[in-house]
Formats: structure tokens, sequence, C-alpha cells
């Protein structure tokens, strides 16, 4: 078998060749295209995992510890940049042959990381990111809204020029209710 290389490439031959016995790794890598609809971890960002490797008596492998990545997200509430970081608690099977969405696979002596550190790291990110707890969303008095002749929201209304949008909110100004 080939080795593999990458990043989070690991050698296995000595918790293999003594199972019961627990090996401490440490590694950190960027890994490209870390995002759901809400939040991402920043473009070159480091991921770190600190693992511990223990092998059983039937040549599978378990990985405990945990992974930590930075984020980077927009305020679910007034949209405002957030920014922090996740932790993850993994503890996952490597085997021979994997079962499919349930062990992750070990490639002789090797085990690859990535993909157990990506499913942590997604897992992970926030759905609804907030910038604080108590984000009472945007300020109605920075962006006046009244409202002409029945037609909807229409920006200042003292016939000075309107203070600029902000274009995330853009898609409201269509919104009508009858």
């Amino acid at each position: 078998m080939s080795k593999r290389h990458g990043p989070l490439v690991i050698g296995v031959t000595d918790p293999l060749r003594h199972p019961g016995s627990r090996y401490p790794v440490a590694l950190t890598a960027a890994l490209a295209d870390l995002a759901i609809s809400t939040a991402a971890v920043p473009s070159g960002a480091e991921v770190a995992l600190e693992v511990a490797v223990e092998a059983m008596a039937d040549g599978r492998l378990t990985v405990t510890g945990t992974v930590v990545a930075p984020y980077e997200a927009a305020c679910r509430r007034c949209l405002e940049p957030v920014a922090g970081r996740v932790e993850a608690r993994v503890k996952e099977v490597f085997e021979g042959v994997p079962v499919e969405g349930e062990t992750y696979p070990r490639h002789g002596e090797q085990i690859d990381l990535e993909q157990l550190a990506r499913d942590a790291v997604l897992l992970a990110l926030p759905l609804a990111p907030l910038c604080r707890d108590d984000c009472a969303g945007p300020d109605p008095l920075d962006h006046p809204v009244t409202v002409a002749d029945g037609d909807g929201p229409v920006e200042g209304d003292d016939g000075d020029e309107a203070p600029p949008t902000d274009p995330r909110w853009a898609a409201l100004r269509e919104l009508r209710f009858d």
C-alpha cells in the first residue's frame, strides 16, 4: 500500500503494535473551504487538533480529543461582523474497512485526520451567530424609516438626501404586506 501524504496524515505503526496504549498527537493545518451558510473558517486560518490515538486489539483505532478553529460570521440580528472560535470534542473510530457514516478509513499503518477535522469544525460552526447575547438588532434611529402614501418604507421624510442604506437590507425594501 502506498504512503499517503497530507498535513493531517499520521503513522500509527506504534499504536497498532501496542494495543491499549495512548499516543498524543498535536497537529495544525490550514483547511480550505470550511463554511456553512452562516459562518466560515477564514481562508488560511489554522485548524488545530489535540487528540490521543489508541489501538484496539482488533486493529481499529480510536481518536479522542479536540479540534479548534477560528470562524467569522455576520450577526443574525444586526449583520455586524462576528469572530470567534469553535472547539469540538471528537471520539471517532478508524478501521481498515470503514462503515460509511460511522467510522473513518485506516490506510495500512496511516490515518488521515483531515476528514475528521472537517466534519468536527463544520458541525460546530454557529448556525445563528450573535455579536453579543443582548444584541437587539439594527438601531432604528441610525436609519429612520417612514411610510409615505401607504407605499411601504421610504428612507427619511424631511426632504434631505436619505442616508446610505446597508445593501444587505436591500431585499427588505421590496417587502410588501397586503
